[in-house]
């Protein structure tokens, strides 16, 4: 009788942890950060240009779209005009690493987005729409854990997009770095000197690692060196890049500079 008494109370508890929200400190954690995708294309000339254009405008964003992906970011580097390899970017909001390869799954079964994208899509060898393409996969930081979109008024050929790499020595170094950026506070510093950021990230793969990401957005160019003088220039930045803990955590920084493109969501 005692036994039965003990199987039913175990029952009622099992059933009442599962009728309970489940919103534990682990499982909050665990959703909190997003990931991001970013497709870099290398394109040469005016021609694979166009056709890069034509594909994501009619074909891609729309069919993003219906994924419910409703903000993807269209980039192109600045020094475009002068480059020999020249860039346009992707960015997109994913919920998981797998979600990576159910977006292109959905996108084949897709008859609009293949008709759209037809003349990207069937390409033939010696007329590639680029000279290469390449995928990195972003992780959220923690104290920065969901993209969030620019606060600009100026027009988009006006806007200066800040994309920063920095690369690290090794994986150790590397979270050094993570560290600074989210408990040492220079999030915080990027927030209150009105940096306007889209995102923070680590790399979780891509081909230079280990490596964070980040993208910073000015109304011009000119906001963008005034917003960087007043970064270097505080105090609180000049103590945080003088401790001791922090030093020699950056081995290489790449900075590009791009503009989002007319049909770009943000």
């Amino acid at each position: 009788m005692k036994k039965n008494i003990y199987l039913l109370w175990c029952r009622a508890i099992v059933v009442l942890l599962f009728a309970l929200p489940f919103n534990n400190s682990f499982a909050g954690k665990k959703d909190a950060r997003e990931y991001y995708q970013l497709t870099v294309y290398h394109f040469k000339n005016a021609e694979q240009e166009k056709v890069l254009d034509n594909y994501l405008q009619n074909a891609l964003l729309p069919a993003l779209h219906k994924l419910n992906i409703s903000k993807a970011g269209v980039f192109k580097a600045l020094a475009n005009d002068t480059a020999t390899d020249k860039l346009l970017y992707v960015f997109i909001t994913i919920k998981s690493v797998e979600d990576a390869d159910k977006i292109k799954n959905k996108l084949n079964e897709d008859a609009a987005y293949q008709s759209s994208g037809k003349e990207y899509i069937d390409a033939v060898y010696n007329a590639a729409p680029y000279t290469r393409m390449e995928t990195i996969i972003l992780h959220a930081f923690p104290l920065a854990p969901k993209m969030q979109l620019p606060q600009l008024t100026s027009a988009n050929k006006e806007r200066v997009y800040e994309l920063r790499s920095y690369e690290s020595a090794t994986e150790k170094i590397f979270q050094n770095k993570v560290k600074m950026f989210n408990e040492g506070g220079e999030i915080d510093l990027f927030k209150r000197l009105g940096f306007n950021a889209v995102f923070y990230s680590e790399v979780a793969a891509g081909s230079k690692m280990p490596n964070l990401m980040y993208m910073t957005t000015f109304e011009n160019m000119q906001s963008r060196d005034a917003h960087w003088k007043s970064f270097v220039d505080d105090p609180f930045w000049k103590k945080l890049s003088a401790m001791p803990e922090y030093q020699n955590n950056v081995q290489h920084i790449d900075i590009t500079f791009l503009r989002p493109t007319d049909y770009s969501d943000f």
